[in-house]
């Protein structure tokens, strides 16, 4: 008996991941659905909010494979060095872009510029359809088949897909339909995100200083401004959040430093609490989770949307070849490609991430004389900094077609 599909390919989540996923496929001879709950493009998206991104060099090179880049490069400030610093003790490293033969180690880009491209190279696809706003309802597999019934305008619907992916976030409603059990760790900590404007030119310096109550990043911006991701506990954050903006300022400038000079204006500020999440499955029959649907890290490092990136690009390319190959994009034995190959990166970021924050949060001072010794190691001997650099950038490992620069 012939199954028909709506869709070979059903995208839960229109966010920055699953929208770049609908990308890396946007050119293929895949049918592709895309079910989001918030009208695509607007400003409600929690995705394209007024947060900013770090986007590895890694990252450029994806959406350079996927013909994005162009749209993206005039908006995007280049990472050109890095100063890593514990504050009050003597451990520094700096990092260069000019010992690893690349233009920047990464880039910022604000996540509306990211949403205002999305929601213009999207419809161009012939093969991508939005099912937007809609909202999950429930999700039935069987051996041939995925359906999932959606609410559009409080009518159900039941579309069906030969494969189902989960992008849907740390909240993900497809984990939870599917009943997919995870770890949580709560951080007990929230980052206050705001842009400022210091009175030194940035002059495309990053800065992620360890400080007492966790780690607090400046990412150069555009028009001299800085990212700020500083970490504070959950009680801190809703202090900070409740000043003015020169009591902000002068608060910040207190735990950063005067590097930059005088801190001299800031924008609305936000925070969010900071939880590790993992899911304890990645796949099923007819089901992948991706991005932080699968896991959600800490944001030191600014290593989350990376990885997820990186989900995209290898999951495109095992789409592809499979239905290139005539076989079925929802088997199982298709996905365990997938895991097989993303398993390696996605545990090693993770153990990075958490490792940094729970070393640089420990005040006991064998491991604080330790963690510094570990600072200076990798400022003075290359094969250290090369190995950090590597993996920062996005560029460790068996690297899908996308990450090193080719089409699919």
């Amino acid at each position: 008996m012939t199954v028909t599909y709506d869709y070979d390919v059903l995208i839960i989540g229109g966010g920055l991941v699953g929208a770049s996923l609908a990308c890396a496929l946007g050119r293929q001879p895949i049918r592709i659905g895309i079910v989001e709950a918030v009208p695509f493009g607007s400003k409600s998206q929690p995705s394209y909010d007024d947060r900013s991104v770090a986007l590895a060099y890694g990252a450029r090179r994806i959406f350079e494979s996927m013909s994005l880049w162009q749209s993206l490069a005039a908006d995007a400030t280049p990472i050109k060095k890095i100063h890593i610093s514990d504050q009050g003790h003597f451990g520094v490293t700096r990092l260069d872009a000019v010992t690893t033969g690349c233009e920047a180690l990464g880039y910022v880009i604000e996540n509306r510029h990211l949403g205002k491209m999305f929601s213009e190279i999207i419809p161009t696809f012939p093969n991508v359809e939005m099912l937007c706003p809609a909202q999950l309802h429930a999700i039935e597999v069987s051996d041939a088949v995925a359906q999932v019934i959606i609410k559009q305008d409080q009518t159900a619907r039941t579309v069906t897909a030969r494969l189902i992916i989960g992008a849907d976030g740390g909240q993900s409603a497809v984990r939870k339909c599917m009943g997919i059990e995870s770890t949580c760790w709560d951080y007990g900590q929230s980052a206050v995100i705001a842009n400022v404007t210091p009175g030194v030119i940035h002059r495309n310096m990053a800065y992620e200083r360890f400080t007492a109550n966790g780690p607090l990043a400046m990412l150069p911006m555009s028009d001299n401004r800085c990212s700020v991701v500083w970490t504070l506990s959950k009680e801190a954050s809703a202090s900070v959040l409740e000043l003015d903006d020169d009591a902000f300022l002068a608060r910040l400038q207190q735990c950063f430093g005067f590097r930059l000079g005088k801190l001299k204006k800031t924008g609305k500020r936000h925070a969010y609490p900071l939880t590790l999440v993992r899911a304890q499955q990645h796949i099923r029959p007819r089901l992948v989770l991706i991005g932080n649907a699968a896991h959600t890290l800490h944001p030191v490092a600014g290593q989350g949307f990376n990885l997820g990136l990186r989900d995209v690009a290898a999951l495109a390319q095992i789409l592809v070849e499979s239905v290139a190959g005539g076989d079925d994009p929802g088997a199982l034995a298709v996905l365990n490609r997938y895991q097989y190959w993303r398993k390696r990166d996605q545990s090693s970021v993770t153990a990075f991430t958490d490792g940094i924050v729970r070393i640089f949060s420990n005040s006991f001072m064998p491991l604080v004389i330790a963690r510094n010794i570990g600072l200076v190691a990798v400022d003075v001997m290359p094969p250290l900094k090369h190995g950090l650099l590597r993996r920062t950038m996005g560029l460790a490992g068996k690297l899908p077609r996308l990450a090193r620069g080719m089409a699919l």
